[in-house]
């Protein structure tokens, strides 16, 4: 009885590693897959700049939008701040999201920069244009809402295609900030939770805390 215990105790034990393994490398395989944006020529070229030290972070918000070097998309429960960071000819800095946070209206506790694929849920492309349920419009292209006798019943719940879903999530991915050990300039997207409209927003601050040093960059 004892052995057949311990014979299950091992495969759970066995059975638990080998998860936590693979999340591990799925994530390490998702952050290396970030290739982040094209570096733009300058600090200058950007909103907002600071010091770090022999760095400099540069950076623009771009609100509810994402957008990516190929489509901008949206996005109503997080923001987005595109990053630059500079350094001196030939260096070299480590980076990483976590090294962001962002202070909204002059708060005290400020929002921790999110992991990328947080954003996935609620990312919408406004390009895409749902179909057309057959029968909802008359030959005339006029709703023939009157003779249906479900018009008043709510609108059919449409789903985004998988493939629609994927090219958003890829493209987002590979525009994030890149991670680890990087030559400099680097530049990508940064994400922070936050669903409340903008015109709410008084002022707003990006705070860096890292390799670098410390900067406080004002957004507009």
């Amino acid at each position: 009885m004892q052995f057949h215990l311990q014979s299950r105790t091992c495969t759970l034990v066995v059975a638990v590693l080998t998860v936590a393994l693979s999340q591990l490398a799925y994530g390490q395989t998702a952050q290396s897959d970030a290739k982040g944006m094209p570096p733009r020529a300058t600090p200058g070229d950007y909103q907002s700049q600071a010091l770090a030290g022999t760095f400099t972070i540069a950076a623009e918000f771009q609100g509810h939008s994402v957008a990516t070097p190929e489509s901008t998309f949206t996005n109503e429960n997080f923001v987005t701040v595109e990053v630059g960071l500079f350094g001196p000819a030939q260096s070299h800095l480590r980076l990483s999201y976590q090294d962001f946070s962002l202070r909204v209206n002059g708060k005290k506790v400020a929002l921790p920069a999110q992991q990328f694929g947080l954003v996935f849920k609620a990312l919408k492309d406004p390009s895409w244009v749902p179909p057309v349920p057959a029968g909802s419009k008359s030959k005339g292209g006029i709703s023939a809402g009157g003779d249906n006798p479900d018009a008043n019943a709510p609108p059919p719940v449409v789903h985004v295609p998988i493939e629609v879903e994927r090219a958003m999530e890829q493209k987002v991915q590979k525009a994030a900030l890149p991670e680890g050990e990087r030559q400099l300039p680097q530049a990508g997207l940064i994400f922070f939770e936050y669903a409340g409209k903008l015109s709410g927003i008084h002022s707003m601050e990006l705070l860096y805390n890292g390799p670098a040093g410390k900067a406080v960059i004002p957004l507009q």
